[in-house]
Formats: structure tokens, C-alpha cells, sequence
């Protein structure tokens, strides 16, 4: 089991995204995804989304929230509890991700993207400002089998 953030930095109707296309063995290939990464060892939620925006942007977040927590089940993976955050305040200039490359899209295309196909469900939480919630994603393979939102099954 493995503890991640997962952070969609706002910028008036635009969200920051990774597309990620240069690491080896990566379960995200191809896939736009949000900023974050996996837990170190003492870190808190809110230490792992400052260090992680930091080293994958170079940007310092000013003004971030925490939105949820999804866990992901695969039949591949180990099971990942992904902390999930907004932020709409930042400083610093943005730099090269060694992971994949950042773009800057608008909230509209975020699912028009390539994408994991539980990640409408939280995007769409996120979009209408939904309160803190728990949302449990099952995959077989890269396909959703499974969805629940606070204990209701939503698939």
C-alpha cells in the first residue's frame, strides 16, 4: 500500500497538468495527470504536495486545500491511497519536469485528454466544489470496474 498527493494547481479557468512521457515502467505513461508523487518517510499530506509541486514545478504553493482521498485498487498494482488537493496561489516560475512535460490546459479539456477514467468522476467533484470526500476507484487492468463515493456505489 502506498500514500501519493495528487494536486490540480488552478490559474484563472486553467489547470496545470503533467503529461507523462519520460520515466521508464511507468503506470501513468501517456496519461495526463495531475502534480504529486509518493510519500517520504514522515511526511504528511500536506509535506508530500509542497515538496512534490516544488521539486516537479519549481513553483511554491501559497494557497492550496485539501479535497479528498481516493483509493485506488488495480489488479496490478498496489493498493494507493491519493490524497487530493486544489491550489490557486503560487510563486516562483515555472521549470522542466524530469517526468514528463507541463502544459497549462483548460479545465474544459482535462477530460478530453488522455486519462485514467476515474479521474471524471473526482475532476468532476472537484469542479463543483463538492465537499471533502472519500471516493473508492477498482481497476482491471486500465478499466474502472468499480466506483464509490462516500460508501454509495456509483459504479
Amino acid at each position: 500500500m502506498i500514500n501519493t498527493t495528487l494536486c490540480y494547481i488552478l490559474r484563472g479557468d486553467q489547470c496545470l497538468m503533467l503529461h507523462r512521457v519520460k520515466k521508464e515502467n511507468d503506470l501513468n505513461k501517456d496519461k495526463w495527470i495531475g502534480i504529486g508523487g509518493k510519500f517520504e518517510d514522515k511526511e504528511s499530506p500536506e509535506d508530500c504536495l509542497l515538496r512534490e509541486v516544488r521539486e516537479e514545478t519549481g513553483l511554491t504553493l501559497t494557497d492550496y486545500a485539501y479535497r479528498g482521498i481516493v483509493t485506488f485498487v488495480s489488479d496490478r498494482w498496489p493498493t494507493e491511497y491519493m490524497h487530493l488537493f486544489t491550489a490557486t496561489g503560487f510563486t516562483g516560475k515555472l521549470k522542466q519536469c524530469d517526468e514528463g512535460e507541463l502544459e497549462w490546459l483548460s479545465w474544459d479539456m482535462l477530460t478530453k485528454i488522455p486519462h485514467w477514467e476515474g479521474d471524471e468522476i473526482f475532476l468532476r467533484l472537484l469542479k463543483q466544489n463538492a465537499p471533502f470526500f472519500s471516493l473508492k476507484l477498482c481497476y482491471e487492468g486500465e478499466k474502472l470496474v468499480q466506483a464509490v463515493l462516500d460508501g454509495t456505489q456509483l459504479k
